[in-house]
């Protein structure tokens, strides 16, 4: 979910999502109103069969006023995450304005788009991701906007003779080692990362007593301190949506009063 740039006031926010499963690998885009409701939502395969098109361009309304989609993933390049890590572009264009650029094809994108760039840029809010693995669930996030993304594992061990037990490492180093999982499978962690504070929280109920454990674990990652007790209201796990599929909402971890960035991964288990 990005928070964009303002346009006129009557675009809210975009959300986009990147999907990757078994059968498909693409990009949806949804773009709300001021009012709430979906005025239009738009899906990009990012890996097509050959005779689909990676590049192209759509025109719509939204609140009578129209909106452009611009992409190009001709080139864009994978490191082992959903979406693309480079070579690529994704814009939105409002009243000759780029209110969201995604990509590192900025120029390209100005160029064809023949818009201005928006004055204030456009800011993630939350980052929702599925990753299917035996044991080992690797994923991508940037904490601090100043930095680089980090690498994020989550290992985990359930079966055999041993207790169940998982680490949680970042850029290499082993932040989080949860022993005796099969009674601390909901939890909460402080760990430091580049000397900030991010919030872990995870639940793997259904890796431990799903039956087939075909459940996935859920993993939430903030940055930040832990707020007071006496300012909480809901708890981060109570916002998530609990879906199985790959749509992005909106959850109540994130206060528009002091946005903050929030990954929220699953993780799903395969034999």
């Amino acid at each position: 979910m990005f928070l964009p740039s303002q346009c006129y006031g009557l675009l809210e926010e975009r959300i986009c999502v990147v999907v990757q499963n078994h059968m498909n690998h693409s990009l949806h885009v949804t773009i709300d109103s001021v009012g709430g409701q979906v005025q239009y939502s738009c899906k990009i395969d990012v890996k097509p069969w050959h005779f689909w098109s990676k590049k192209g361009y759509k025109t719509f309304e939204v609140d009578g006023n129209q909106v452009e989609l611009y992409w190009d993933l001709r080139s864009a390049k994978f490191s082992g995450s959903p979406e693309p890590s480079s070579d690529y572009y994704v814009a939105l264009v409002c009243d000759e304005e780029v209110v969201l650029l995604l990509g590192d094809y900025e120029n390209k994108a100005y160029k064809r788009t023949k818009s201005r760039p928006a004055l204030v840029d456009a800011m993630l809010l939350v980052k929702k991701e599925n990753v299917f693995a035996k044991k080992s669930f690797t994923t991508k996030a940037r904490f601090d906007e100043k930095r680089k993304d980090s690498e994020i594992i989550v290992d985990c061990s359930t079966g055999g003779p041993n207790d169940p037990e998982m680490w949680i490492t970042i850029d290499g180093v082993v932040l989080s080692n949860v022993k005796n999982l099969q009674w601390k499978f909901r939890g909460n962690q402080t760990v430091m990362v580049n000397k900030q504070p991010v919030q872990v929280f995870w639940d793997v109920h259904d890796w431990l007593f799903s039956g087939s454990g075909s459940g996935p674990g859920l993993f939430i990652f903030k940055p930040g301190p832990p707020e007071p007790e006496n300012e909480k209201e809901d708890s981060v796990m109570e916002g998530c949506c609990e879906s199985d599929d790959d749509s992005v909402g909106y959850y109540s971890t994130i206060n528009i009063a002091a946005i903050e960035f929030c990954l929220v991964l699953y993780a799903y288990k395969i034999e």
